[in-house]
């Protein structure tokens, strides 16, 4: 059995908005809330994972977290605060878990049983277009950027639309997100094309020389959510040495889109397969989205990330094969840090 990377979750963003006094206190004490905590994360041998940083949308506070309205008033401070959650997390772990900067520090962690957790920012949005806030950020630990959400920045267009749909939704890049593509090239941090539409995607692969990264991304063959990976996409990503961490929310892999907890473990499953195919075996990993989505009852939560593993197994997937997807093609991408 193996250890997991994982490439996406939003557990800073829901410890901000429910427990921003202590953090720590609901992550290590075994609160049940949501798909993660330290216990289940250590059942479900989860040995590294991409952290977001997320100013969720006014909209979605207002319905469901009144009393943190008036904390969004300030966007950049949100960023630093989850930051701080993390740094938290990692003083309560007693050395358990650690945020980690290097690919060195992320297998030290992986052979010594210690929680990889590497910062991520997800959206742009809140960052100046001369990159200071981005260095800053850089400087206090953060080594993977996705430039947008759904929505559109200063740096160009998240990927919109109904579903079914393309994700050929509207313009790509500016010239300030251009200049964004190649300042995260320059520091060795990820780039993240989740949330990219068509020509967004297109723009990056056209300025950035790293491998393309897709942290939380599903086959559009299979569920045709305008924010999932069309076959000539998820070739391009192949092309530049990249990586999709399969999204498990249900709506994004379900072949109806619908957010039913019903969905069987197999769904996962044919997705990672059908990736393997067209991308190729070395370009697939988790993206899991835990903590943003809504995941099928079969899998639960962190501790049922055995469970694809087994269902990889069960399809007849071979064992190096397995063992990639699992955790070693995001370890590789990882080999791009800097340090």
């Amino acid at each position: 059995m193996n250890v997991y990377i994982d490439g996406h979750n939003d557990l800073l963003m829901q410890l901000w908005l429910k427990h921003p006094d202590n953090p720590e206190v609901f992550f290590f004490g075994d609160s049940g809330e949501g798909h993660l905590d330290f216990s289940r994360i250590v059942r479900g041998r989860l040995g590294a994972a991409l952290f977001a940083i997320f100013v969720p949308p006014q909209s979605y506070v207002a319905q469901h977290f009144p009393g943190r309205l008036d904390a969004l008033q300030d966007k950049v401070q949100v960023m630093w605060q989850q930051l701080a959650i993390l740094q938290r997390l990692e003083r309560y772990s007693d050395g358990k878990a650690r945020i980690c900067r290097t690919s060195a520090e992320v297998e030290y962690c992986l052979q010594h049983g210690i929680l990889a957790m590497i910062a991520h920012i997800e959206g742009a949005d809140a960052l100046d277009t001369q990159g200071q806030l981005l260095q800053a950020f850089f400087q206090a630990g953060v080594r993977s950027v996705g430039p947008f959400w759904n929505t559109a920045n200063a740096f160009g267009e998240g990927v919109t639309g109904r579903f079914p749909g393309s994700p050929d939704s509207g313009p790509g890049l500016t010239p300030h997100g251009i200049e964004l593509i190649r300042q995260l090239q320059s520091l060795n941090m990820l780039t993240d094309v989740s949330h990219m539409n068509q020509q967004a995607f297109s723009d990056t692969a056209r300025y950035s020389q790293q491998p393309l990264v897709a942290t939380h991304s599903s086959a559009h063959a299979l569920c045709p959510q305008p924010r999932n990976l069309t076959d000539p996409q998820l070739k391009m990503i192949a092309d530049s040495g990249g990586i999709v961490g399969v999204n498990f929310g249900n709506a994004f892999i379900r072949p109806d889109g619908q957010r039913n907890a019903g969905t069987a473990l197999s769904v996962i499953t044919r997705h990672l397969m059908y990736l393997i195919n067209v991308a190729g075996e070395e370009h697939v990993g988790f993206g899991s989205d835990f903590d943003g989505v809504c995941v099928p009852q079969a899998l639960g939560d962190v501790a049922g990330l055995p469970l694809i593993e087994q269902s990889l197994r069960n399809e007849g997937v071979k064992e190096r094969v397995i063992a990639r997807v699992c955790y070693q093609n995001w370890l590789r991408i990882f080999k791009h840090f800097p340090g």
